[in-house]
């Protein structure tokens, strides 16, 4: 059996980076609604929206990082890992009523626009612009080796496209007096967040509803299994996530009667579902003959 499977999907990860990029485009976010307001700008409001969710992706890395390093206790044998699928839960609804909320205001603005100060809500945007191309430089480094960093970073990166249609519009509008098109900017940074919004909130009710994660393919992993010398038959099959990046297997499987090394086939078992699924968390129950209940619990036999 392996044992230099990882224990925490967080281990070695820097803070400083995360801590230095969530001051910046915290301190930004409340510079950016005193102007939206300041200007009567949605669309700066709308991207102050969209930065409040860089900030969260930001605060559930640290958070999760700090929770994650605890040890598992008599009462939490997992851990606390699957605090960070709880905090992304919570910010996926919360980003939902936001963009519903700029949607409204959106609307309500069309028929009656409102004066809009390009010339500040530009200075704004450009400062809001800078901030993410820092924020992107300091994650750059790390989100290759962490699903929190990498988030994080995507967040940065979709909210620097934000500041970018932001600037566009300040333009439009000192050059064209269209005050409409404020309105229309926040409304494609509303539906800009509104997608992945959905995804973020799909990914964290599927790992607490402990569903297969959507990396894996449940009926390849069964069939390794299968196609292993010595194995009969598998049922009780369950594949789950316990937090991003790391996934969990439970079987019963079915062997031949005479088998020379049972120690050695439980050991080809997890070696092939490391290295095929990198699943490195799995306990195996071996039998000759399926149980009572084979095939009420996941899938039966093959």
């Amino acid at each position: 059996m392996r044992t230099n499977h990882p224990h925490s999907v967080n281990e070695g990860m820097s803070e400083k980076p995360l801590w230095t990029a969530l001051v910046l485009t915290t301190t930004f976010l409340i510079a950016e609604v005193i102007g939206g307001i300041l200007t009567n700008s949605l669309a700066l409001i709308s991207d102050a929206a969209h930065m409040f969710t860089d900030a969260a992706a930001l605060a559930v890395s640290l958070i999760a990082i700090r929770i994650g390093r605890r040890a598992a206790d008599s009462l939490r044998t997992f851990g606390y890992y699957r605090f960070e699928i709880l905090a992304a839960a919570f910010n996926a609804v919360l980003l939902f009523l936001v963009a519903m909320y700029i949607l409204y205001e959106a609307y309500q603005r069309i028929n009656n626009p409102p004066e809009i100060q390009s010339g500040t809500m530009l200075i704004v945007a450009t400062l809001g612009l800078i901030i993410n191309l820092v924020s992107m430089r300091l994650l750059v480094g790390g989100k290759d080796n962490s699903l929190n960093v990498k988030g994080a970073y995507l967040e940065v990166w979709s909210d620097m496209l934000g500041s970018v249609g932001v600037i566009a519009g300040a333009v439009i509008i000192r050059y064209t007096s269209w005050a409409w098109v404020d309105s229309a900017i926040a409304v494609l940074i509303g539906l800009w967040v509104l997608p992945r919004t959905w995804t973020l909130l799909k990914e964290s009710l599927n790992v607490l509803l402990e569903g297969v994660p959507e990396q894996l393919n449940f009926l390849e992993v069964k069939k390794a299994i299968e196609e292993i010398d010595c194995v009969v038959s598998i049922h009780d099959l369950h594949v789950w996530a316990i937090t991003s990046g790391k996934a969990s297997l439970t079987a019963h499987v079915v062997t031949e009667l005479a088998i020379p090394n049972q120690q050695a086939l439980l050991r080809k078992i997890r070696d092939a579902i490391a290295d095929q699924f990198d699943i490195h968390h799995c306990t195996i129950q071996m039998e000759t003959e399926p149980c009572e209940d084979a095939g009420e619990h996941g899938y039966g036999e093959k």
